[in-house]
């Protein structure tokens, strides 16, 4: 490989953003996380965001689901914990084949009976030459009106910790089946969705089997959208409820 196409190689992010509904197959009948683990790498993201993860579970997660699919491919991972419970918790999770500068857990919650979390982690590579590129992961809620809450504070979020000149990547489970949320994304953050700008169209992404509803977006700002993939079709209709989306973008 010549050292000018390496340079540009380095210069490029592969990101997936996917729900693995806590590793459990569609319609919870059996634990998929190793099939989901082995689909996984065969895109060879660089960035992965999940949604869904289980931190600790005294029954389906002895070592936690974040780790065991980072397992010597993705060597930097944060995890965010949300929703606690008797058994254990689960939340958010980031894995990066780069390096975090930082990284942190915003509790987004309305109330206690629907947990909900940002993960936000600052990412760098030496060929990048200084410039960090912020990652955030988040899981809103089912519910129009504590969306939209929790839609400002994400985006308070986004003024107080990411400079304007600096790339963001927003990714995740957004629950926002009626499409309210992408264009006060851009208006008052300047992100694109990433699907939305090469298809016109945000991506059905659930159920699996059977997608209709436009949930999952992978939301940019000051980088360029080469390529959008929805993860469709055997096996990704059974590995999860949701469907996921992978995106190779360039600084």
């Amino acid at each position: 490989m010549g050292f000018a196409l390496l340079q540009v190689l380095r210069m490029k992010i592969k990101i997936m953003t996917l729900n693995i509904h806590k590793g459990f197959s569609l319609f919870n009948q059996r634990s998929i996380l190793q099939e989901l683990k082995n689909e996984i790498r065969t895109h060879q993201v660089d960035v992965l965001c999940l949604q869904e993860v289980l931190g600790e579970h005294r029954v389906h997660a002895k070592r936690p689901q974040f780790e065991m699919i980072a397992d010597q491919i993705w060597k930097h991972y944060a995890y965010g914990k949300n929703a606690v419970y008797s058994n254990g918790h689960h939340g958010n999770a980031i894995l990066s084949q780069f390096p975090f500068l930082e990284f942190e857990n915003f509790d987004i919650s309305n109330h206690r009976f629907e947990r909900r979390g940002v993960l936000h982690g600052v990412i760098s590579a030496p060929e990048w030459k200084g410039r960090r590129v912020h990652v955030m992961t988040a899981h809103l809620d089912l519910l129009s009106s504590g969306r939209k809450k929790q839609t400002e504070r994400l985006l308070g979020l986004i003024r107080s910790r990411v400079k304007p000149s600096e790339p963001l990547i927003l990714a995740g489970d957004f629950n926002d089946w009626p499409e309210e949320l992408s264009e006060l994304l851009f208006s008052e953050a300047g992100l694109v969705e990433a699907h939305f700008m090469r298809f016109g169209d945000h991506a059905r992404t659930y159920p699996s089997a059977f997608p209709v509803l436009k949930l999952d977006r992978i939301y940019v700002r000051d980088l360029e959208i080469e390529s959008v993939l929805r993860l469709s079709g055997p096996p990704w209709d059974s590995l999860s409820d949701h469907l996921g989306l992978v995106s190779e973008l360039k600084l």
